[in-house]
Formats: structure tokens, C-alpha cells, sequence
């Protein structure tokens, strides 16, 4: 599905943790299709057991967050990347995570770094976090990462996944 929207782009990129790379994810291709993050959101309905709230990091995950909450019927809160100097300055937007468990989404994961800033961020104030699901793994350090940090990263596809079937 995700070559299919044309998620799945090949040339030159610079990616978010400052690497280079010969393709690009743009799961915001796959995410503003209904049917696909419905799709999506079913594939990541199955590890929400026993967690209380959905979280997703601005901004690739929100759609996730939202559609998965929508689909167990659990609340969803965002997690900023940076405090707004307006408003309520808050890093986390909705429910209060306190003493909740709490299931962190991710669109795409290479090294991990601004997932493990998410997992600090809700884990200061006060959240159980433990698990992490991305939609794709670009095998890059991620799972390793984040293991250091005792939260297990669950892939519903990795690189090799898209890249073999070409």
C-alpha cells in the first residue's frame, strides 16, 4: 500500500537525523488516504492492550494517534517538539499521562532520536512507556536505541519489506 500511494520515493534525501539517503518514506501520503490509515490504524489496534492513552509526536504521528484512538476508543495525546511560547506552553497536549501507560505511535524511525525525546518527554511527566509502534523501520539504530531504554520498538513493516519487493 505504501508503494502503491507513492509513498515510497527514490533519489537523493536528507532525512531527519541529518543522514543521507538514495529513497524516502512519505507516510503522509499513506496517512491522508482514508483507507490506508484505517489500515494503518487496524495493524496498530493490536498492540493497544492494556495501554490507557495513544501517543503520537508532531507531526507524522498525530494522524496515526488520532486514528488509532478512533479505532480501540482510547484518548490520544501529541507531543510537541518544542514548547509554544503562547498558550499553555505544554509539551503534551491532552489527557494528563500521569501514572498512565501510555503507547507511543511513530510514522517512520531511522535512529531513533526524536522518538527517544518523545519517550523522555512523556516518561518526566510521569508516563509508563514502554513500547513504541512505527509503521516502517529504516533499520538504522532504532530498536537498539530505544532497547537501551527498556521500550521495545515493533515495526509493521521494515525497509527490507519495501525495498525487496520493487
Amino acid at each position: 500500500m505504501l508503494r502503491e500511494c507513492g509513498a515510497v520515493k527514490f533519489g537523493s534525501f536528507i532525512l531527519a537525523s541529518g543522514a543521507k539517503s538514495d529513497y524516502y518514506i512519505d507516510i503522509k501520503k499513506a496517512s491522508t488516504n482514508p483507507k490506508i490509515l484505517k489500515t494503518i490504524a487496524c495493524f496498530i489496534a493490536e498492540y493497544t492492550k492494556g495501554y490507557d492513552i495513544i501517543a503520537g509526536m508532531e507531526l507524522g504521528a498525530v494522524p496515526l494517534a488520532v486514528a488509532v484512538s478512533l479505532e480501540v476508543d482510547k484518548p490520544f495525546v501529541i507531543i510537541r517538539k518544542e514548547k509554544k511560547e503562547h498558550g499553555t506552553g505544554k509539551l503534551i497536549e491532552g489527557s494528563d499521562v500521569s501514572q498512565k501507560k501510555v503507547l507511543l505511535v511513530e510514522d517512520v524511525v531511522t535512529t531513533g532520536g526524536s522518538i527517544v525525546k518523545a519517550v523522555k518527554c512523556l516518561r518526566e511527566n510521569k508516563a509508563m512507556v514502554d513500547r513504541v509502534v512505527t509503521v516502517v523501520d529504516r533499520l538504522s539504530g532504532a530498536k537498539e536505541r530505544l532497547k537501551e531504554m527498556d521500550v521495545e520498538l515493533i515495526s509493521l513493516v521494515d525497509v527490507n519489506d519495501i525495498l525487496e519487493k520493487r
